[in-house]
C-alpha cells in the first residue's frame, strides 16, 4: 500500500465509542488540533447492548465525567426516555441515577457535538499501526497507507479488536450489530510490548414491541429526579415506561437440555466474560435452584418499536432463542427483529498503564475503554476522558491528572485497573470504593468541577454555574441549620414516635432524628427553588455529619501515607528482603508511592516494611 501524509496533527484518538468521543473533545476542547480515526462514522457514539446511561456506581461516573467537563451526561439529558433512582431505599452512597435513552438519537447528538467541536476532524478509516520513534508517539498509519503525524495517541477500539460473534454454530469475523471490525491493530499493539488477552461480552435479543403483551407485565414508570449534568435543572416530564416479567421453568429446561450447542458449554467460547452480566446460560446453570430471573423490557427509542430484553443474553442459535424467549409472560407471540450474540474481541492488560492511563514503553501512548478489560460505556467514557485529557496535558507540559480514590470513583476505576489489573471485564461498582459515603453522585461536582476547571476542560459559563450553585448549597445549609417553628415541630416528632422536644430545634436537629427532609419541607414551606441535587447533598451532610467527619480523617491519613512517594528509577529486583513475587509485581507496576504500593495484590505488609526501611536508608 503506497503511503501518502493525512496531515499534521497534535493527537489522534481511535474510536469513537463512549472513550473515543469523550477523549476526543478533551482533547479539542483544551486546544490540542484532533483527528477521531473510526471505523465506520455510523458508530460514533454507538449503544450496542443496553441503551441506557447510568446505574449503581455508573451513574456516579457519568456525574463525574460532567463536573470534569465531559459530555456524556449532557448527551444522555438530551436523549433521556425514563430517568429513575436506583437504591432508593437504600443509603445516600449507593443511590443512582439510570435513564433509560433514545438509542439513535444518542449516536446522531454525540456525533453532532463531535462535527461542531473546534480542533477536531473526524476521518472513517482503519488504523493499521501506531507509529514511534525512540519510545515516543510519532503517528499513526491507516489501512489504506495514510499517515496522520502527531504526537499523541489515544486507543479506544471498544471490543472491535480482532472482533468475532457467536450465535450457535455460526462464527463470523464481525464487529457489533454487523459493523466491521479492527482486523490489523492487535499485531502492531503486540510488537510495541503491550500483552494482549482475549475477552466477551454479549447481548439479548431485540423484539417487535407490536407483538409483546405489554398487559401480562409489571409496569415500572419513571421517577422526576434530577439529570445527569449540573447544567441541567430537570428531567422530561413525560417519560416512557419500561416493564418487568421474569424467566420460568420452561425457559430454564429449554436452556439446560440444550447446553450442547451453547458455545459457552460446548468450548466454542473460552475467553472470559462479566461476571457482573451473565448470560442467561450461565445464571441458569450457576443458579440451579433459582425458580426465576428478572427481565426488563425497555424501549430501544422513540422512533422504533424495538424492544431491548434486559437479562436475557444469550449466544444460543436461532432456533432455540425464538423457542426460549417464547416460553416467558408477556413474549408468547414474540418476534425477534435482532436475535442475541456473544461477542469476543483482543484487550491489553492495564498492568502496563501508569495511573495517567499513559503506555508505560511509549510517550504519548494512552489506552481507554474495553480495551483496557473494563465493561460499559461509563466506564468507558471516564477513561477516554482522564486518557484524552492527560494526552492534551503532557502536550501542553503539565503535570498529568491523577484523581484518588478518596476523590472520585473514577480514581478508583483507574487505581483498581493500573495497580491491581483485572482477569475479567472489570465493573465499577459502589462496594468498590473506600469512602462511597464521601463519594456521592450530589456531590460529584463540589469534589471535581475546580480540579476540571484547572485542567482547562470545564469552561467558564460551566465553572461560574457551579460557584453559583456551592453558594447556594452554603445558603441551604445554613437555613436548616435555623430555628423551627415549635408547635410545628412538636407535631412532627410526635408523628414519627419519637419523644416530645425539651427545648428549641433546628431543622437539622429534625433530620438527625431521622425525619425526611421532604416532610420537613412540607411542615415548615422552606426550600422552595432549590434543585433536588442540592437539598439532598445537604440532607445526607447533615445526616451523616459524624460518619463523614471520621471518613475525612480516614482519608487525611490514607494522602499521608501517599505522600510518600517512590523513585522512578528504583530497581526492585535489587531489594534484599522483599519476597520473589513482592519484586516482580512491584517492577511490573512500578507504583507511585506507598498508597499505591500496599494496593498491589501480591505485595504484603512484610514487603512495605521493607520497602520503608530501604527508602530510609536510601536517604
Amino acid at each position: 500500500m503506497t503511503e501518502f501524509s493525512e496531515g499534521r496533527c497534535d493527537a489522534v484518538v481511535i474510536g469513537a465509542g463512549h472513550a473515543g468521543c469523550e477523549a476526543a473533545l478533551a482533547l479539542a476542547r483544551t486546544g490540542q488540533k484532533t483527528v477521531m480515526l473510526t471505523l465506520n462514522l455510523d458508530s460514533i457514539g454507538f449503544m450496542p447492548c443496553n441503551p441506557s446511561v447510568g446505574g449503581t456506581a455508573k451513574g456516579h461516573l457519568v456525574r463525574e465525567i460532567d463536573a470534569l467537563g465531559g459530555e456524556m451526561g449532557l448527551n444522555a439529558d438530551k436523549c433521556t426516555l425514563q430517568m429513575r433512582m436506583l437504591n432508593r431505599g437504600k443509603g445516600a452512597a449507593v443511590q443512582s441515577l439510570r435513564a433509560q435513552t433514545d438509542k439513535n438519537k444518542y449516536h446522531t447528538e454525540m456525533k453532532r457535538t463531535l462535527e461542531h467541536t473546534e480542533n477536531l476532524r473526524i476521518v472513517q478509516g482503519e488504523a493499521q499501526e501506531i507509529l514511534t520513534e525512540n519510545g515516543r508517539i510519532t503517528g499513526v498509519k491507516t489501512t489504506y497507507g495514510g499517515v496522520f503525524s502527531c504526537r499523541a495517541v489515544v486507543v479506544a477500539t471498544g471490543v472491535y479488536l480482532n472482533a468475532r460473534t457467536i450465535t450457535g454454530e455460526l462464527v463470523k469475523e464481525s464487529g457489533p450489530n454487523g459493523f466491521e471490525r479492527a482486523a490489523f491493530l492487535t499485531r502492531n499493539l503486540i510488537d510495541l510490548g503491550f500483552q494482549v488477552r482475549r475477552f466477551k461480552t454479549g447481548t439479548p435479543a431485540r423484539l417487535d414491541g407490536r407483538t409483546v403483551d405489554f398487559s401480562r407485565l409489571s409496569v415500572q414508570d419513571g421517577e422526576r429526579v434530577y439529570p445527569f449534568s449540573f447544567l441541567n435543572d430537570a428531567v422530561p416530564e413525560t417519560q416512557t415506561p419500561c416493564h418487568l416479567t421474569y424467566t420460568n421453568e420452561n425457559t430454564h429446561k429449554i436452556i439446560l437440555n440444550h447446553l450442547d450447542r451453547a458455545p459457552m458449554y460446548n468450548g466454542e467460547i473460552s475467553s472470559l466474560g462479566p461476571r457482573y452480566c451473565p448470560s442467561i446460560e450461565t445464571k441458569v446453570v450457576r443458579f440451579k435452584d433459582k425458580e426465576r430471573h428478572q427481565l426488563f423490557l425497555e424501549p430501544e427509542g422513540a422512533d422504533t418499536t424495538e424492544i431491548y430484553v434486559q437479562g436475557l443474553s444469550t449466544s444460543l442459535p436461532h432456533d432455540l432463542q425464538k423457542e426460549m424467549y417464547r416460553t416467558v409472560a408477556g413474549l408468547e407471540h414474540c418476534e425477534i427483529v435482532r436475535y442475541a450474540y456473544a461477542i469476543e474481541y483482543d484487550c491489553i492488560d492495564t498492568l502496563d498503564l501508569t495511573p495517567a492511563l499513559e503506555y508505560k514503553r511509549v510517550k504519548g501512548l494512552f489506552t481507554a475503554g474495553q480495551i483496557n478489560g473494563t465493561s460499559g460505556y461509563e466506564e468507558a467514557a471516564a477513561q477516554g476522558l482522564i486518557a484524552g485529557l492527560n494526552a492534551s496535558l503532557e502536550l501542553r507540559g503539565k503535570e498529568p491528572l491523577i484523581l484518588g480514590r478518596d476523590e472520585a470513583y473514577i480514581g478508583v476505576l483507574i487505581d483498581d485497573l493500573v495497580t491491581k489489573g483485572t482477569d475479567e471485564p472489570y465493573r465499577m461498582m459502589t462496594s468498590r470504593a473506600e469512602y462511597r459515603l464521601y463519594l456521592r453522585q450530589d456531590n460529584a461536582d463540589l469534589r471535581l468541577c475546580e480540579i476540571g476547571y484547572r485542567a482547562g476542560l470545564v469552561t467558564e459559563e460551566r465553572y461560574q454555574r457551579f460557584l453559583e450553585k456551592k453558594a447556594l448549597r452554603e445558603r441551604t445549609k445554613e437555613l436548616l441549620n435555623g430555628r423551627a417553628e415549635r408547635t410545628k415541630a412538636q407535631a412532627l416528632v410526635e408523628a414519627h414516635g419519637d419523644p416530645p422536644l425539651s427545648g428549641g430545634v433546628t431543622y437539622a436537629d429534625l433530620l438527625r432524628r431521622g425525619i425526611p427532609l421532604a416532610e420537613i419541607e412540607t411542615t415548615f414551606g422552606i426550600l422552595q427553588g432549590v434543585p433536588q441535587d442540592v437539598k439532598d447533598g445537604c440532607e445526607t451532610d447533615i445526616r451523616y455529619e459524624g460518619y463523614l467527619k471520621a471518613c475525612k480523617k480516614e482519608i487525611e491519613k490514607t494522602r499521608k501515607t501517599a505522600e510518600k512517594r517512590l523513585p522512578e528509577d528504583i530497581d526492585y529486583s535489587k531489594i534484599e528482603g522483599l519476597r520473589l513475587e513482592a519484586r516482580e509485581k512491584l517492577q511490573r507496576v512500578r507504583p507511585l508511592n506507598f498508597a499505591q504500593a500496599e494496593r498491589i495484590s501480591g505485595v504484603n505488609p512484610a514487603d512495605i516494611a521493607v520497602l520503608m526501611i530501604y527508602m530510609s536508608l536510601k536517604k
